[in-house]
């Protein structure tokens, strides 16, 4: 099939690159490995970023300057100042569009202080923000007549004999077939890798780092993969996201002595190691929102009162929530310029699979959901410009040879995903030494040393869910290796990245 734009990921950037390029007057196909409405931005819970000054006193140069000092130095200035100065705008399209933001009472969009914020800037809809805006997005593009292949994983980007992206290879899910489609620009929003930390993430079981291993397969840069961003209020049992909004909104941070240890709005990375710290001398770690009242959570909590009781049996209008650090967000990707092209000409990405320099060393809350649309909409825009001035498709052979090898069944891949989860969790997680940072890149060269003896059990290729898992596996341990390899070779701690002695 051939298309003048081929995006791969249906989340909010996918989306948003979609409806851009659609504007544009280019033909756009998005491929998904899930359903559009089932993407991981909708686990985003606390609010999108703009310096509105809808509650307090608020300047884009303030939220420029939380952002370069989150970030710990590491982030470009440039790129800061491109994305926080598009938010105000952003937000009004979001509006526009009918993204049914929470108000003030003077009708106005209402905001919330985020962790690292100087005033409340986070726009928000309940604790439900980016639910509502990826549903939003999706009815935006349907308008537009986006066309949508869902179920699609892909195996492998097409470059043609000058080595410029062409296309993509995918294996439709249904059938277990093949499929190859050739694009003029190519656009990878296929999220992060923060999967491999297995159940010590709070996100979906599908953010396995799909878009950035093919990419690097392909020959795509890599930058900042160490950079792995954990989110101080997983639940303690499941590591479902309690979003910051609970603290944004007054909650506290207490060990099993009943102390606050810790600024509770402090940037992500602090406030991760301090209840690590705490957790290392044998205290157990709760969040307590009890003092806000019924009336309040549920008006402006109702999904964290419902995820509590679910997940861990407890009511926050009268119990402590026990809580634990957990791998939220990937800050490292596919290394991007300021036209969001990667260093394959032809390829673009957009979203969490990318690096568009604008989190550094650590994400500022309230920003994720700002890049995708951002940098979604430049994505979509500059890929639909580039498709405009080719004439024809190029075309090109897959070259990925991987399932064509001889596979046997000596060794269980998902025992050892498992595997690969808590080890990451304990030797690549908050605090870092060199010696473990080395047994856990000993493991993953060992899992991949012997992938072929991890061969599936299903014959059937029609919903082969174990082959499906088997390759998101593969996966996995290609962006494992690049965050122990980026690990390794930064030797000071800073932001996300926090490097102890032995």
């Amino acid at each position: 099939m051939k298309t003048d734009v081929l995006i791969i990921g249906a989340g909010g950037a996918g989306l948003t690159a979609a409806i851009a390029a659609k504007k544009a007057g280019v033909d756009v196909v998005v491929l998904t490995k899930e359903y559009p409405t089932r993407s991981q931005t909708c686990m985003a819970q606390g609010g999108i970023n703009a310096a509105l000054g809808n509650v307090a006193a608020d300047s884009i140069e303030d939220h420029i300057q939380n952002t370069l000092k989150s970030a710990h130095g590491l982030a470009s200035e440039e790129a800061v100042r491109y994305m926080c100065s598009e938010a105000p705008a952003t937000i009004a399209w979001l509006d526009s569009i009918g993204v049914c933001f929470s108000r003030t009472a003077d009708a106005k969009i209402t905001q919330r202080k985020l962790g690292g914020a100087s005033a409340p800037r986070a726009c928000y809809a309940q604790d439900y923000t980016g639910l509502k805006i990826l549903h939003t997005l999706y009815e935006e593009a349907l308008k537009h007549d986006v066309e949508m292949k869902n179920e699609k994983l892909l195996l492998e980007i097409l470059t043609d004999e000058n080595g410029v992206a062409c296309g993509a290879v995918v294996m439709d899910i249904r059938s277990g077939s093949k499929e190859s489609y050739f694009a003029k620009s190519v656009i990878l929003a296929t999220g992060g890798y923060s999967r491999i930390y297995d159940k010590n993430s709070t996100n979906s079981v599908k953010s396995t780092g799909d878009g950035i291993a093919v990419a690097a397969r392909a020959g795509a840069k890599l930058l900042d993969m160490e950079f792995v961003q954990f989110h101080p209020t997983g639940l303690k049992n499941s590591s479902i996201l309690i979003s910051e909004s609970a603290r944004g909104e007054g909650g506290y941070l207490l060990n099993s002595k009943g102390e606050r240890f810790t600024n509770e709005l402090a940037p992500r990375d602090e406030v991760s190691r301090a209840i690590y710290a705490e957790m290392n001398k044998g205290e157990d770690i709760f969040l307590d929102i009890r003092h806000l009242g019924e009336a309040f959570i549920d008006e402006g909590l109702p999904q964290e009162r419902k995820l509590a009781k679910l997940y861990e049996n407890v009511d926050p209008v009268y119990d402590l929530i026990p809580i634990k650090p957990v791998a939220h967000y990937t800050m490292g990707g596919i290394e991007v310029d300021n036209n969001s092209q990667s260093s394959i000409e032809g390829l673009y990405a957009c979203g969490e699979c990318s690096n568009h320099r604008v989190h550094g060393a650590n994400r500022l809350g309230g920003n994720s959901l700002l890049e995708i649309v951002v940098f979604g909409r430049e994505a979509g825009e500059n890929a639909a410009k580039r498709a405009q001035e080719i004439a024809s498709h190029a075309t090109a052979s897959a070259k990925d040879d991987f399932l064509a090898q001889e596979f046997t069944q000596e060794l269980d891949f998902y025992t050892l995903r498992e595997e690969l989860g808590n080890l990451l969790y304990a030797k690549v997680g908050i605090v870092r030494r060199e010696s473990e940072l080395q047994e856990a890149l000993g493991f993953v060269k060992e899992c991949q040393q012997n992938l072929t003896k991890m061969g599936t059990q299903e014959s059937s290729l029609r919903y082969n869910t174990n082959l499906i898992e088997f390759l998101e596996f593969r996966n996995m341990l290609d962006a494992s290796e690049a965050v122990i390899t980026g690990a390794l070779a930064r030797k000071e701690s800073v932001g996300a990245h926090f490097m102890a002695k032995e």
